[in-house]
């Protein structure tokens, strides 16, 4: 009989990172709690695409096909709750969600993913995810050879218009203000026809998250199908930090190689520390993770 309060493992966070942990950890006959909120960050993408056997399913119908084989294996439990704070015990640690139910455990996993921080510019946010994207392996094929546009400036829009000439000739580069880029980026840019275009951005015209114009403080504005644009984040849950787990400059959980924290007995899969991110990393990412966690409760029981 399950102990209701205590567990191997609280996997924080389920969507496909931590329920593919929970999948690995299940097969491994351990007791698992899953707690989530129920909103991915990925909720506005309609489609997945580059994840093998799922290519174009809609991310809802993958969600809940993974979690439906996950309740397969009995030992792993889900509850429906925002974790709240967390803190060190003798045997591990003690999970408290908003609810006011309180979990323990040997073993955490965090598989949170991360904030966006998107520029408040009229219509930005409800493109996010559609036509504003940010990965070429993920949504470029759906918008190859349309017109598009890359929002960045130095060497970030230099090295990300490069990319995405890849899927379009059809290119302009946004600098959004005066560019930063060297000269030597610049003629390059321009050798390869990249309209670069200073000009401030006013707002996103668009339908049902579909961009249809990009609109300029000086009232010009230009028409394209997509927007890249490489979006700043923050961590979507800080109970890591409050339990001293360290980042790295970039912002992401650090972990070693084996998805272990700088804590002993916390582990992080899927966004919230992989930088590349895409659905098919975060599953793996998450299944690894769940046989590094059950590989240290058996070396502990071993000692």
């Amino acid at each position: 009989m399950i102990n209701k309060n205590k567990y191997d493992v609280i996997i924080i966070g389920g969507s496909y990172s931590g329920l593919s942990a929970a999948m690995s950890l299940g097969r491994s006959l351990r007791h698992v709690l899953v707690i989530d909120s129920g909103l991915p960050c990925n909720r506005q993408t309609p489609h997945s695409h580059n994840f093998i056997t799922h290519d174009g399913e809609k991310l809802a119908i993958i969600s809940a096909k993974a979690k439906l084989q996950v309740e397969f294996y009995d030992t792993v439990e889900f509850y429906q709750s925002l974790a709240v704070s967390a803190d060190k015990t003798d045997i591990g640690f003690e999970i408290k969600t908003e609810s006011g139910k309180v979990f323990s455990a040997k073993k955490v996993l965090f598989a949170t993913g991360v904030k966006d921080l998107l520029p408040e510019i009229p219509g930005f946010a409800e493109c996010w995810g559609i036509s504003v994207i940010h990965c070429p392996y993920c949504h470029g094929y759906e918008v190859k050879k349309e017109k598009t546009a890359v929002v960045a400036n130095g060497d970030m829009g230099f090295e990300y218009a490069k990319m995405i000439s890849n899927w379009t000739k059809d290119l302009r580069l946004i600098t959004n203000g005066k560019s930063t880029l060297t000269w030597e980026q610049t003629q390059i840019l321009k050798k390869h026809n990249v309209e670069i275009i200073e000009d401030e951005i006013d707002a996103i015209e668009h339908q049902n998250g579909n961009v249809q114009n990009i609109i300029f403080r000086n009232e010009s504005k230009i028409s394209v199908k997509a927007i890249y644009f490489k979006a700043p984040f923050k961590q979507h849950c800080t109970l890591p930090e409050t339990l001293g787990c360290e980042l790295t400059e970039q912002g992401l959980l650090k972990v070693d190689g084996f998805q272990k924290t700088t804590v002993p007995g916390i582990f992080a899969s899927g966004d919230c520390h992989i930088q590349a991110r895409s659905v098919a990393m975060a599953v793996s990412s998450g299944s690894f993770a769940g046989a590094m966690i059950n590989k240290e409760i058996i070396d502990e029981d071993f000692v």
